[in-house]
């Protein structure tokens, strides 16, 4: 039997407009006590969750063999028993493992010079007993004695710090609850710094606590104001500062201390500016500075400590291209650059003052990155990787002097992988307005481009995320099985600078939804796929995406897969009090006290916008303790299309009751949701 929700009219009103929400009474004003407790779940609603979970089960009772498939094939691409390249501290060496028969890593060290292995912390171990699971951070002292770890058991993001001897694996203190995950540890291993989560789990605070005392004793070094920053703490690269970043998706401000300073006075950098970005970092006798302040696309600037305030230019601007961050060694900076969805690394040679790119790989489309090999900063070798949608993981170190490089790692694919099977392409889509919007696409050589395969495509569009052309193991699952995976680089993201972000946010938007059937539209008419073969997928504002794209356009679709998706946003936006919509509200809008930003989100908000039609097949998919997009919104959208639709097409909800944001814990039960989420793609396309 389908699942029904149990109706409660309510009247809403806005700026003089009025309408009826049938299921408002889902959402539960004690929402943030239930990502802590899900037992204080109103049982109403658990029923229904749990009656959705069960119709789920049935109408996927067909896939179990396929879906057991899946997980074989997925889990036979993963390297289960394997470990990371170690990096080198003062003293020792430390890396990450993973085992068969493990679900989370372990972590482990050895002194320098030393054939003595050490497990200072255990995953397994600690997730023992637990339904949920998930490690905020883990964070050695500096003297190498002690290790500060964070663990969220349900969900929510609420976070307890724990500290433990690594000598005798010994806890030395009660633990810290409700903090945001992050610790740093002071330089002289004394105290560590951490974030606290407030009444509406925003974490605008942060405090000291000194080792040996009760946390009730921890100092407030800061706090911020405004609902809409939250804030962090880290250290610089010369290992003589704290930096604070207080900050929302558009605008930062960096306050900072001195390792010395007796009494923690942070002090500020530069007032926030709206819309200006910025952090800094020290090392050498410079501030560094990264800001997109006369630079809409970042610049790098820097002052002498001693002449603050007298910056100059150091990596100038680009149109277009997206200035990243720098890496410091004693003789080099490196740094990063996006352009056109696509990553660059380049080197300086401090002495010449001389810049190149660092090119890997013959391949087009590929995703870079540099990582160190040790915290001494006297090293001339660096470690260089890169991946691209058809080539696994490569990790080469790096003589920057020389030019010398040798392959130290390459991610192994067990079952086995030739990257000649598949075809990676680029390709640039006009939107609606003229706008190129870039493609990655990768498909089996051996898929006929003639309009009879399926395709899925894959989208996010918000925030000024970028969807990196990066390497996953599981995707051949559907790209063997003949549908082509096609990644839409849409505006909302920074794949072509921020320009491309502030085009498809606030009151623009509808370019993120237009671009993406854009897209859909370009590739039906180049014949790499067809109408009713093409399958949307996106997760949390990917969800938003989705649900609106099949409003708009549903017959363009054959499926819908949303994970988390942020479908009910004209609701959420209205409500300050929810721990995200403050700072968002340079992202969409504020509805609650603009009309025109009203009118424009309630004009594209999936859930207000549902009407009597036919819709592809869907698939949702939801966490009752996630913080970031709460269980209510998918779940009043499901039963609200269930009211509308008007086809006999699948509609299929599935809730997880220990989960969070991200999806369940542990690397079995993360294969088993890709497999259940294939296997609906699959079923669909009829290839069970």
């Amino acid at each position: 039997m389908i699942p029904r929700l149990r109706k409660q009219p309510e009247k809403k009103s806005c700026h003089g407009k009025e309408w009826i929400d049938d299921y408002s009474w889902v959402h539960q004003d004690n929402c943030l006590e239930i990502l802590r407790d899900p037992s204080k779940l109103n049982p109403e609603v658990k029923k229904y969750l749990e009656d959705e979970n069960v119709y789920t089960k049935g109408k996927m009772k067909d896939t179990e063999v396929l879906r057991e498939k899946l997980f074989k094939e997925i889990e036979g691409r993963i390297k289960l028993d394997d470990e990371s390249l170690p990096y080198k501290d003062k003293r020792y060496e430390y890396w990450t493992k993973t085992t068969k028969e493990g679900n989370y890593s372990k972590k482990l060290r050895k002194k320098i010079g030393s054939n003595q292995i050490e497990i200072y912390w255990d995953g397994d171990a600690e997730a023992k007993g637990k339904k949920f699971f998930s490690t905020g951070d883990l964070e050695v002292s500096y003297n190498d004695e002690m290790l500060a770890y964070s663990i969220d058991d349900k969900g929510g993001e609420y976070f307890t710090i724990f500290l433990r001897r690594i000598s005798d694996n010994k806890l030395l203190e009660e633990p810290i609850k409700d903090t945001a995950g992050g610790i740093v540890w002071s330089y002289d291993d004394k105290s560590f710094f951490y974030r606290k989560h407030d009444s509406q789990h925003r974490a605008r605070k942060i405090f000291q606590h000194i080792i040996g005392t009760s946390s009730s004793e921890d100092k407030l070094i800061f706090e911020e104001k405004s609902e809409r920053f939250t804030c962090t703490i880290s250290t610089s690269s010369c290992e003589n500062f704290y930096f604070i970043d207080s900050s929302e998706h558009t605008t930062s401000e960096v306050y900072y201390f001195h390792k010395e300073d007796k009494i923690i006075k942070p002090k500020l950098f530069f007032k926030r500016e709206e819309g200006i970005q910025y952090s800094v970092d020290s090392f050498g006798d410079y501030w560094w500075m990264w800001t997109n302040k006369g630079a809409e696309d970042f610049k790098i600037s820097r002052c002498n400590h001693k002449n603050i305030g007298k910056w100059e230019d150091y990596v100038p601007a680009k149109d277009g291209v997206l200035i990243g961050g720098l890496t410091f060694l004693n003789d080099w900076i490196l740094r990063s650059e996006i352009s056109d969805a696509l990553h660059k690394i380049f080197v300086r040679n401090l002495k010449t003052d001389i810049e190149e790119e660092l090119v890997f790989s013959d391949e087009k489309v590929i995703s870079s990155g540099v990582s160190l090999m040790q915290k001494d900063k006297n090293t001339d070798t660096i470690r260089i990787g890169y991946e691209s949608p058809k080539t696994p993981s490569r990790t080469y170190e790096y003589n920057l002097k020389t030019k010398e490089k040798k392959l130290v790692k390459e991610q192994e694919v067990p079952s086995g992988h030739n990257r000649d099977d598949y075809i990676v392409e680029r390709l640039n889509c006009p939107s609606h307005d003229g706008r190129k919007i870039p493609i990655t696409i990768i498909y089996n050589k051996k898929t006929k481009l003639d309009g009879s395969a399926h395709l899925l495509l894959y989208g996010y569009g918000s925030y000024g995320s970028s969807m990196a052309p990066s390497f996953s193991t599981s995707k051949f699952s559907l790209i063997d099985r003949n549908i082509i995976w096609a990644t839409c680089h849409i505006r909302g993201g920074l794949e072509r600078g921020m320009a491309w972000w502030r085009e498809g946010k606030m009151l623009k938007k509808k370019n993120t939804f237009l671009d993406f059937i854009s897209c859909g539209k370009f590739l039906i008419e180049k014949k790499y796929t067809d109408r009713k073969k093409v399958i949307a997928f996106g997760g949390s504002a990917g969800g938003l995406l989705v649900s609106n794209v099949i409003n708009q356009e549903p017959d363009i679709f054959l499926g819908a897969i949303m994970a988390v998706p942020f479908v009910d946003n004209l609701t959420t936006n209205m409500d300050h009090s929810l721990p995200l919509t403050p700072g968002e509200l340079l992202e969409f809008g504020d509805a609650k006290n603009n009309k025109e930003h009203f009118e424009y989100i309630r004009s594209y908000a999936p859930y207000n916008n549902i009407e009597k039609k036919d819709y592809p097949n869907i698939l949702i998919t939801t966490s009752l303790s996630d913080s970031r997009v709460l269980f209510d919104e998918p779940t009043k959208y499901c039963a609200k299309l269930r009211d509308y639709k008007t086809d006999n097409n699948l509609l299929l909800f599935k809730c997880e009751m220990d989960a969070g944001h991200g999806s369940r814990s542990g690397r079995k039960n993360i294969i088993e949701d890709v497999a259940f989420d294939y296997s609906f793609a699959l079923k669909i396309a009829g290839k069970i």
